[in-house]
């Protein structure tokens, strides 16, 4: 109750317009977008019918219980979950969280829903997925790294900040892109430094959204050549592949 007054109270004082639908937004807890955007935006809660490997959303053809779907088959990470689908409400706080490093509670409750889940496959080690040095510089902080600190705090796994680096700037992902186009723009991008930090360990890979899997999956490979064991790819949204 308490809680839910304060948040009231906030929103009044600084009143923010809703970055989804334009309304604004009730309670300081739901971030950039108001309650009714929340309600339209699929978080996975196990109804979902989801690929058993990359955790995209199917569109009914195939099996619920399917081990991999046509776009990861070949991936080189383990399994992969987030906590919805990358669309109205959760996309808004995710863009706005690129921009500035603050987590609303509601992103906190979403965080350590995703904790429960990683904590059920038994992991040594966390590494958030690195930015580029130069930007990293440009943005002043990683997000990644902001979401493992996190579910750090939650699940009392370390975290692994200076193993796995991106060797070298890779152009952005624009939608268009297909899926051997953005392996290409990934491909030789990560090294190990430090092989004995990740050797036989098994890792959780986080990052903020997980669209075609290309990052990700070339992060578990080079994570993988250097000794790693099992990779586990957690983000807080999932790319939305059929509606």
């Amino acid at each position: 109750m308490l809680r839910k007054a304060v948040d009231s109270i906030l929103a009044s004082i600084y009143p923010q317009q809703c970055l989804v639908c334009g309304n604004l937004v009730e309670t300081h807890s739901d971030g950039v977008a108001c309650a009714a955007c929340w309600s339209l935006t699929r978080l996975f809660d196990g109804s979902q019918n989801l690929c058993g490997k990359c955790g995209a959303l199917q569109d009914g053809r195939l099996d619920a219980k399917i081990a991999s779907c046509p776009n990861c088959h070949d991936a080189y990470y383990d399994a992969a979950f987030a906590a919805g689908a990358y669309e109205k409400a959760l996309a808004a706080t995710i863009v706005r969280l690129k921009r500035k490093p603050e987590l609303p509670a509601r992103l906190i409750d979403l965080i350590e829903q995703l904790s429960f889940r990683i904590e059920q496959t038994r992991p040594t080690v966390i590494i958030p997925v690195p930015l580029s040095r130069s930007r990293k510089h440009e943005r002043g902080f990683n997000q990644a790294e902001i979401l493992a600190d996190v579910i750090s705090k939650r699940t009392g796994l370390d975290v692994t900040l200076t193993c796995l680096v991106r060797s070298k700037q890779t152009p952005m992902h624009r939608v268009a892109m297909d899926k051997r186009a953005r392996e290409l723009t990934v491909e030789k991008a990560f090294e190990v430094r430090g092989p004995r930090l990740v050797a036989g360990k098994d890792v959780v890979l986080v990052d903020d959204v997980f669209t075609s899997g290309a990052t990700a999956s070339a992060c578990a490979r080079v994570l993988k050549k250097n000794g790693a064991g099992k990779v586990t790819v957690v983000t807080l949204a999932r790319a939305v592949l059929y509606n």
